[in-house]
């Protein structure tokens, strides 16, 4: 990989070391990034921010506010879990986090380990997911707030991975007016014809389309791995132009 974007899930503590990383390898570009997870009636929408200022304190103190009530939201979790026979110890989800965010993929790769499920897919599907006996809502932000938050600390907004969405391009017309740049059409798990769909969309728009693996480095056999997912160059060069126009 030649560019390579770490975007964690409501935490920036992996920015720093890896961009340390890099200064080993001068032909690697890392774009520092997030993905905060946010709330729509009976959905939940991930938006994904670019070039973000990671040392930005209004950023820092929102997501330290994501996290707390992550945490609050895990070990209900593990309660729920524990009254259906499901015993997970806090302990574990947490060396699982490794310092970052806790979030229910920690609590399925531990109920995997433990044996309670086969898959962490089996995790969700049966206990964890929106619909399953263990789930537990958390306080979140809006799409809107998320897009808001991220331009003020210098991001480029992109919507991910965002096909099954109702009323799509509305939810691109309205985030649009709020600061959004991009939308992500390479996706793991989408077909050539999706892909397409959201290029289409993406061009009708005006927005630049991205993509990448959702890699989250739990080991399960289903995860697509880094650098898998085949993006277009342009896509990374088009948020790079614009990144340093923005910063002129």
């Amino acid at each position: 990989m030649s560019i390579i974007a770490i975007t964690d899930h409501d935490s920036l503590i992996g920015i720093e070391p890896a961009l340390l990383a890099a200064e080993r390898f001068p032909a690697l570009k890392v774009i520092p990034g997030l993905e905060i997870n946010t709330d729509i009636p009976n959905a939940e929408v991930h938006i994904l921010g670019y070039f973000i200022n990671y040392r930005d304190y209004e950023l820092n103190q929102s997501l330290k506010r994501q996290r707390d009530s992550r945490e609050f939201r895990g070990q209900k979790i593990i309660g729920k879990l524990g009254e259906l026979g499901i015993d997970i110890a806090w302990h574990q989800v947490l060396e699982l986090a490794s310092g970052g965010a806790v979030g229910r993929p920690h609590i399925a790769r531990a109920m995997l380990e433990q044996g309670y499920v086969t898959s962490m897919q089996e995790a969700f599907n049966m206990y964890i997911g929106r619909q399953g006996p263990a789930y537990v809502e958390r306080a979140r932000l809006s799409p809107q707030e998320a897009t808001e938050l991220m331009v003020k600390a210098g991001g480029l907004p992109v919507l991910a991975h965002p096909a099954d969405l109702d009323n799509i391009e509305k939810f691109l017309i309205d985030l649009k007016e709020v600061g959004l740049v991009g939308l992500e059409a390479y996706y793991s798990r989408y077909d050539q014809k999706t892909i397409q769909r959201l290029v289409d969309l993406a061009n009708k728009h005006g927005l630049i389309t991205s993509g990448g693996s959702d890699f989250h480095g739990f080991g399960d056999d289903k995860e697509t791995p880094m650098g898998a997912v085949d993006v277009p160059f342009d896509c990374a060069e088009r948020l790079i132009a614009l990144a340093e126009q923005r910063a002129q």
